[in-house]
C-alpha cells in the first residue's frame, strides 16, 4: 500500500480532473500537488471557478462520474494509501470519520427527509457508539456552541425549516462532532454574520489544538486566510500559482496575480471613497485556456516588460518552482520587493 509522505497526513500528487461537457472536455484542477501535516492549517484561495472545490471534491471521491472523471495523480492519506484507488467499502469508513468536510452549499448537503437529530445523531453513533440519549445531549450542546438558538427545538426541524445559516451552522456542527483528522471546511462561514463567523474559527482552532487535526481551508477571504492558515497555495485557472507559509505570500509574494489578490483588500485607513485596485480582465475559459502563462492576458508585470519578454510569457507554461530570494511560484518574471509596493 502506498503511503503518504513522511510527515503528511495528505499528500495531493499531480492530480488532474476533467467534466465531459457539450462544449468538449473541461479541465477542471490540472496536474496539482498539495501536503498538510496534522494539525496544520493549509489555506487554498482563489478566484470562483479556479478549481478549488473540485479539488477538495476529489479527496472524498464526492466528484460526479460522469460527467466528472479523476483522469490522473494519487490523493494518499496517512494510513490509508491512495484514496482514488481505496474500495467503496474502506472508503466510507473514511468519509465523515478520518475526513470530514464542510460544504460550500449548505442547501444541497443535508437530507430533507431526516430532522437535524437524526442526521447528528447518526455522526454520534457510527463515530463514538453513542446511544440515542448520549447523542441527543451531545447534539444540543453542539448547536447550541454553533450558535443556533433554541437548539433543543431545532433538533426536531426538518432541513426545509431552516434559514440558509442555520443550515450551514448544522453542517459545521456534524463536521466538528466527528472530530476527524483531516477537515476540509469549504468556504464555511460564507452565509454567517461576522459575530457567528469568528465562533466557527474559534471552533475549528479548538478542534486542532484538542486533536491534532489538519484543515484544508477554502476561502475568498484574505483576512480569514491571515488569521487561520500557516500556509498557503494560490489558485488559477486549475492551477496552483503559488505555495508559501502566511508570511511569504502576504509580506513577499511572488507571482503577480497573488499580488493582485493582496492589493485588492480594503486596509484600515483607507479613504471612503478610494478606489481600490482591481485585476483586470476575467478568468480565461477552462476551454480556452491560453498556450503560455494562463494569467498573461490579464497580468499587470507582463504589460511592463519588453517585447521578447512578454513573448515567452504568451508562449512558455511557466513550471512551478523555487524562485531567487525566495517563495514558490509558476511566473517567469516574478514581483520584486519593488514592484510589490506598487502593483
Amino acid at each position: 500500500m502506498t503511503q503518504a509522505a513522511p510527515g503528511a497526513l495528505l499528500e495531493i500528487d499531480n492530480l488532474t480532473v476533467s467534466f465531459d461537457t457539450e462544449a468538449g472536455l473541461l479541465r477542471a484542477v490540472d496536474r496539482i500537488s498539495l501536503e498538510i501535516a496534522p494539525g496544520e492549517t493549509l489555506g487554498l484561495v482563489g478566484e470562483s471557478g479556479c478549481g478549488k472545490s473540485v479539488t477538495a471534491a476529489s479527496v472524498l471521491r464526492l466528484i460526479p462520474i460522469p460527467p466528472g472523471q479523476i483522469i490522473h495523480g494519487t490523493i494518499r492519506l496517512a494510513g490509508k494509501g491512495d484514496l482514488l484507488s481505496l474500495p467503496a467499502e474502506e472508503l466510507s469508513s473514511v468519509r465523515g470519520q478520518e475526513v470530514a468536510m464542510i460544504f460550500q452549499d449548505p442547501m444541497t448537503s443535508l437530507n430533507p427527509v431526516f430532522t437535524v437529530e437524526k442526521q447528528l445523531g447518526e455522526v454520534l453513533r457510527l463515530r463514538f457508539g453513542m446511544d440515542k440519549r448520549a447523542a441527543r445531549a451531545r447534539s444540543n450542546e453542539m448547536l447550541r456552541t454553533v450558535g443556533i438558538p433554541d437548539p433543543e427545538a431545532r433538533l426536531g426541524a426538518y432541513p426545509h425549516e431552516l434559514s440558509g445559516g442555520m443550515k450551514q451552522r448544522v453542517m459545521i456542527a456534524m463536521a466538528l462532532l466527528s472530530e476527524p483528522k483531516l477537515l476540509i471546511a469549504d468556504e464555511p462561514t460564507t452565509a454567517l454574520d461576522v459575530t457567528i463567523q469568528a465562533q466557527i474559527l474559534q471552533l475549528i482552532r479548538e478542534l486542532q489544538q484538542r486533536t491534532g487535526a489538519a484543515v484544508l481551508f477554502i476561502t475568498h477571504d484574505m483576512g480569514v486566510v491571515a488569521e487561520m492558515c500557516d500556509r498557503v497555495a494560490v489558485m488559477y485557472a486549475g492551477r496552483i500559482v503559488e505555495r508559501g507559509d502566511v508570511f511569504e505570500i502576504f509580506e513577499r509574494s511572488r507571482h503577480p496575480y497573488t499580488t493582485g489578490l493582496l492589493q485588492s483588500i480594503p486596509r484600515p485607513g483607507i479613504a471612503h471613497k478610494a478606489q481600490l485596485p482591481t485585476i483586470e480582465g476575467t478568468v480565461p475559459s477552462p476551454l480556452e485556456l491560453p498556450v503560455g502563462c494562463r494569467f498573461a492576458p490579464r497580468c499587470w508585470k507582463r504589460q511592463t516588460l519588453d517585447e521578447a519578454s512578454q513573448r515567452r510569457c504568451w508562449e512558455e507554461d511557466p513550471a512551478l518552482e523555487p524562485k531567487p530570494g525566495g517563495g514558490v511560484a509558476a511566473c517567469h518574471f516574478p514581483v520584486t520587493d519593488a514592484e510589490r509596493g506598487g502593483a
